[in-house]
């Protein structure tokens, strides 16, 4: 798989997100098959992405799964397909804080970029900007020379002359301008507390708006320059990623539900995979509307995603919390991260929901974002005592208390999470492909 590309920007908000979905969905117009991407942890992106490419959305984040994992799980995801587009995160260069590399943080685009060998087209707002646009593309493009910025892309142009002004700006420093979006063509798509509203929650407007970013990409961007582009990338050498490789498999197949539906959609597309590959049967089970775990469960998934979006729902469909109960206390495991651990807990904002862990949640007035460095603080259905691992935090509600008598983590702050018998609940989101034996370990004590 050779040709590739990573959408980036000098900072958030710029565009990145309607440019790098709009380009999927024009591009499979064309007939192309298109594999998508998104760097960091984000979930939301890659599901507009699914929309767009119609192949699923896929992860690219060194710090939860190591960078020398980023190549082979690039070309999993690009099996089939004859051309990558991978967006970014934040600006370029901006990735986890506190690691005392300015030149290219961790997790940031430009790691990702440069582990690729992919070229960059630079999404930039130009609202208030002139010829000092300059000034800013020289210097993204001269900071780091291992990360090639080959193209600029003009957002929120606002008139003919503007776009001339601009267009000068990027001539005098050698970079093409590859495309102009006005400001009367912007696209909106519905967000909250945490980012956008999810394709799966936004239904056929979610469709809907993707047809818009497309329209908006066509119109407005050289595409033919855009392959032209991709297609310098160089050849891109080495192992595929293979979930069979990654994890043991168990004696017995299991069957494993996975929480879906509107109110988790915070899953990685490897995770079942590797399921999967562990020897699971993998079943599909949507709290919002069904009302019985698939037959013969043995374990139960409950990612992340917006259960507080949906708490007198899934309140309401206490035969299935009533379920899950049940299946807690029988000792089957049970892996709950961020929305799935306020689903088990007593209660959220008022709302009785499993009960599973002894803590109630509310919604917070600040948001906790980012990535922790984090030890199994007991022994679990996971993961064993000591186990270190790299996870990531994203979420505007608190639990009371944040950690039970055996708590899931130590990590900076304290412990954290619950340990309940086979229940492992917590807030931190782990990468599965970053920590596979965490898989068989599941699977092996499901078919237990």
């Amino acid at each position: 798989m050779s040709p590739r590309l990573v959408v980036a920007a000098p900072a958030s908000g710029q565009g990145k997100t309607i440019v790098a979905t709009g380009l999927l969905a024009a591009l499979r117009r064309r007939g192309t098959r298109v594999a998508p991407f998104k760097v960091g942890p984000d979930f939301i992106d890659p599901g507009y992405h699914r929309l767009a490419a119609g192949s699923p959305g896929r992860n690219l984040d060194p710090v939860l799964v190591g960078e020398e994992r980023i190549g082979p799980l690039f070309r999993h995801g690009c099996a089939g397909s004859e051309l990558a587009v991978v967006e970014g995160v934040m600006g370029l260069f901006d990735g986890r804080i506190g690691t005392g590399d300015a030149d290219v943080a961790p997790g940031s685009t430009a790691h990702v970029a440069e582990l690729l060998a992919a070229p960059v087209v630079l999404v930039v707002d130009g609202q208030g900007f002139g010829h000092s646009l300059a000034a800013l593309l020289h210097g993204f493009r001269s900071h780091r020379p291992q990360v090639r910025v080959g193209g600029v892309l003009l957002n929120r142009v606002g008139s003919p002359r503007h776009e001339q002004v601009l267009r000068e700006a990027a001539d005098s420093v050698g970079l093409p301008v590859l495309g102009v979006l006005g400001r009367d063509e912007e696209v909106v798509v519905p967000s909250r507390h945490l980012g956008l509203i999810t394709a799966a929650e936004h239904g056929r407007r979610a469709q809907d708006a993707v047809d818009a970013m497309a329209d908006v990409v066509e119109r407005g961007t050289d595409l033919d320059a855009v392959l032209s582009l991709a297609r310098s990338a160089p050849e891109l050498p080495g192992p595929v990623w293979d979930a069979a490789a990654e994890v043991e498999p168990a004696d017995r197949r299991p069957v494993v539900a996975i929480a879906g539906g509107s109110a988790f959609t915070f899953a990685y597309a490897e995770h079942v995979e590797l399921l999967e590959a562990a020897g699971a049967q993998v079943v599909a089970v949507d709290p919002l509307r069904d009302e019985r775990l698939p037959e013969r469960t043995r374990g139960l998934v409950l990612p992340g995603g917006f259960p507080e979006q949906h708490a007198a729902e899934l309140s309401a469909n206490s035969a299935l919390r009533r379920e899950i109960a049940e299946l807690a206390a029988s000792g089957a495991p049970v892996q709950a991260e961020c929305g799935g651990l306020l689903y088990l807990a007593e209660e959220l904002d008022g709302h009785p929901l499993c009960g599973v862990v002894p803590g109630r949640a509310r919604m917070a007035s600040r948001l906790t974002l980012g990535y922790r460095d984090a030890v199994a603080a007991s022994d679990s259905a996971l993961f064993p005592e000591g186990a270190r691992v790299s996870g990531h935090e994203f979420h505007r509600t608190t639990m009371d208390p944040a950690s039970g008598d055996r708590p899931a983590w130590f990590r900076y702050g304290g412990p954290e999470g619950y340990v309940v018998g086979g229940v492992h609940a917590s807030y931190l989101h782990t990468h599965p492909a970053g920590a596979p034996d965490s898989v068989s370990r599941f699977v092996a004590a499901c078919a237990r």
